[in-house]
């Protein structure tokens, strides 16, 4: 074998490794909660030794920041590319494609949705700017796009709206005024309690609480979205 094909093999094999790692770690994270994440655990799992794993990450932080990075960025693309596939035309099949591709990735990511979403792992410390910062500002001006595009439709149902600009965190102004320069802080607090429908029913699904209430959760979920559409006044063209 050659310099070279031993050096691609290598290669190939620590990739390989590298995302047998990253499975594992979600499984047990499924299986016994965020503190279940552990290099050791992980190598008792694969039939690693603890030093073998320190290889590939050198604490246990860098790795879930790496799973934080590579599920929220997943979570990302998959939004953006149902919106990106629809027309600002309508607005209302718009953010129903954002809220229905949020849905499919949960359900089919449950352990990804409960890292970025769910309870923190214990003890863990970001770095600056956090784990996933492009994926954070992608999702984040995702849902600012929907009170965008519904705000034409929703801005009288919000003139009596006492919000401004102190009311929210700082961080959150820096992803979405450069976006959106000319929402209102009205906007901005729509966009949250957009999220706050998603987010509710989602969260109840993938944790397993509405499986005992109803067997239809996608119905349940499509008449929410229906509803949110004609609370916002948006009109349809279908």
């Amino acid at each position: 074998m050659t310099v070279t094909g031993s050096r691609g093999r290598r290669e190939r094999l620590r990739v390989e490794t590298t995302a047998e790692i990253k499975s594992v770690a979600l499984a047990l994270m499924a299986s016994g909660g965020p503190d279940a994440i552990t290099l050791r655990a992980i190598a008792r799992e694969m039939g690693m030794t603890a030093n073998a794993i320190y290889g590939y990450f050198a604490t246990r932080d860098d790795l879930v920041t790496v799973l934080v990075n590579d599920v929220y960025t997943a979570l990302a693309d998959a939004v953006d590319t149902a919106w990106a596939a629809t027309t600002d035309a309508d607005p209302a099949v718009r953010i129903e494609a954002w809220a229905n591709a949020f849905r499919r990735w949960a359900l089919v990511n449950p352990q990804g949705f409960r890292l970025i979403y769910g309870d923190p792992v214990p003890g863990y410390q970001a770095p600056e700017g956090g784990p996933a910062p492009d994926a954070a500002r992608r999702v984040c001006t995702g849902l600012t796009a929907l009170a965008a595009a519904a705000w034409p439709h929703a801005r009288h149902r919000y003139e009596d709206s006492a919000f401004d600009w102190s009311d929210f965190d700082p961080g959150l102004l820096d992803k979405v005024r450069p976006a959106f320069p000319d929402l209102p802080p009205a906007a901005v607090a729509l966009a949250l309690r957009i999220w706050g429908h998603l987010h509710g029913l989602v969260s109840l699904e993938v944790y397993g609480h509405l499986r005992t209430q109803t067997i239809s959760p996608e119905k349940l979920f499509g008449e929410e979205l229906a509803q949110l559409v004609r609370t916002l006044g948006i009109p349809r063209r279908h």
